[in-house]
């Protein structure tokens, strides 16, 4: 489910990106064409603007539909509550048990010069 929801959210995010481009700015900054060219020139420029306009809401919209059901279902998956809750656990390490002498260390003992075993 979380998968099909990212997929449909990220072809959202596509599609408003080219909508907004394809917009025309207030100041003309941009130089992309002059009086009522628009998109292709097959509407007019208040039309295209129309039309560009409400593309835009429904984009917005659905685009926060899929960012609530997204934080919805991530939140509903997992136990911790907070990021910091669940890295609290991973970073604490194991401590190993502890001999009662600890194997490898030299410890000196009452006869100065040990003797080899024959």
């Amino acid at each position: 489910m979380q998968t099909i929801v990212i997929v449909v959210h990220i072809m959202i995010t596509i599609a408003l990106v080219v909508v907004v481009l394809l917009q025309r700015s207030e100041g003309g900054a941009l130089g992309m064409g002059g009086s009522g060219a628009g998109v292709g020139g097959f509407m007019s420029a208040r039309g295209a603007a129309n039309v560009l306009t409400r593309a835009t809401a429904f984009l917005a919209a659905a685009f926060f539909a899929t960012s609530i059901t997204l934080a919805v279902i991530g939140r509903s998956g997992s136990e911790p509550s907070s990021i910091l809750d669940g890295t609290a656990d991973s970073l604490e390490l194991p401590v190993p048990a502890q001999d009662s002498e600890p194997q490898g260390l030299n410890l000196p003992s009452d006869d100065p010069i040990p003797q080899p075993e024959n």
